[in-house]
């Protein structure tokens, strides 16, 4: 059955993008533990990793939250009917997932996985080639001139064009 959506199985979603590398991550950890730099250094990655996985989940929380006022799925397996455009969407194109990276990166800072890291850059290139970029399709096919217009104010992680 042929799904009207940018992905087609039910394990392409950012929770696996992001967190099986991470478990892989704190795999490596364990069995091959990297040195993690002690000192002034310690306490900055903890107030970071802490402060990025506070703003991960508000974001997390915000972007849920507009899904909801739109009445638009959160499942990228799930049909669309309306591009979003206002709260969180209006700076990033792809709030759950810069969310999702804050979340991720805090959780490497603040319990010293330098293997954490390396799987974190592992789960963008995952998510960009898995998951951004055939919703990018979709949803340009779907919404066209108007998706197009979004995509040239908003940038894919953060910010506005000028």
């Amino acid at each position: 059955m042929k799904r009207d959506s940018a992905h087609k199985r039910n394990w392409v979603i950012g929770e696996v993008m992001f967190g099986a590398p991470f478990l892989l991550g704190i795999l490596l950890h364990f069995l091959v533990p990297l040195p993690f730099p002690q000192g002034f250094l310690d306490l900055v990655s903890s107030v970071i990793g802490i402060s990025l996985i506070a703003a991960g989940l508000v974001v997390i929380i915000a972007t849920r939250r507009e899904f909801a006022r739109h009445k638009q799925p959160t499942d990228p397996g799930q049909p669309t009917t309306k591009l979003i455009q206002t709260g969180v969407f209006a700076f990033s194109r792809n709030p759950l997932y810069l969310g999702a990276l804050c979340v991720f990166l805090g959780m490497a800072l603040v319990l010293k996985m330098l293997w954490g890291l390396a799987a974190v850059l592992v789960s963008l290139a995952l998510c960009q080639f898995i998951l951004i970029l055939p919703e990018e399709r979709y949803l340009a096919a779907k919404f066209g001139e108007e998706y197009r217009a979004y995509a040239a104010t908003v940038r894919r992680w953060l910010g506005r064009y000028k």
